[in-house]
């Protein structure tokens, strides 16, 4: 990728991994400037999402015996979350592990 890319769609791509909001705000503002970077840690974020809205779902389905397995996903997903952020600061396209190639 370009050196000058990967520079204007740096702050887009950090800010789409703080919440939903975040995620909102940056595919909007990118929708019109089109930055590869940007759209790749925007893809990356819509994954980590998606993950956490199955994590949501699968904790009020399951018992809460088992609360334990959602907590660890959930803070599996945190995890995701500043990885994905410190990929994008340092200027990176990397996928996540474990999730960033699925789709």
């Amino acid at each position: 990728m370009d050196p000058n890319t990967v520079q204007e769609g740096k702050t887009m791509a950090i800010v789409s991994y703080i919440t939903l909001i975040g995620l909102l705000v940056a595919f909007l503002v990118n929708s019109s400037k089109k930055n590869e970077f940007t759209s790749y840690h925007i893809g990356q974020s819509v994954r980590l999402f998606l993950l956490a809205i199955a994590n949501s779902v699968l904790g009020a389905i399951l018992p809460d015996s088992l609360g334990l397995l959602t907590t660890l996903v959930a803070i599996g997903v945190l995890v995701l979350a500043i990885l994905g952020i410190i990929n994008a600061a340092n200027g990176k396209a990397v996928p996540l592990p474990l999730i960033g190639n699925i789709g």
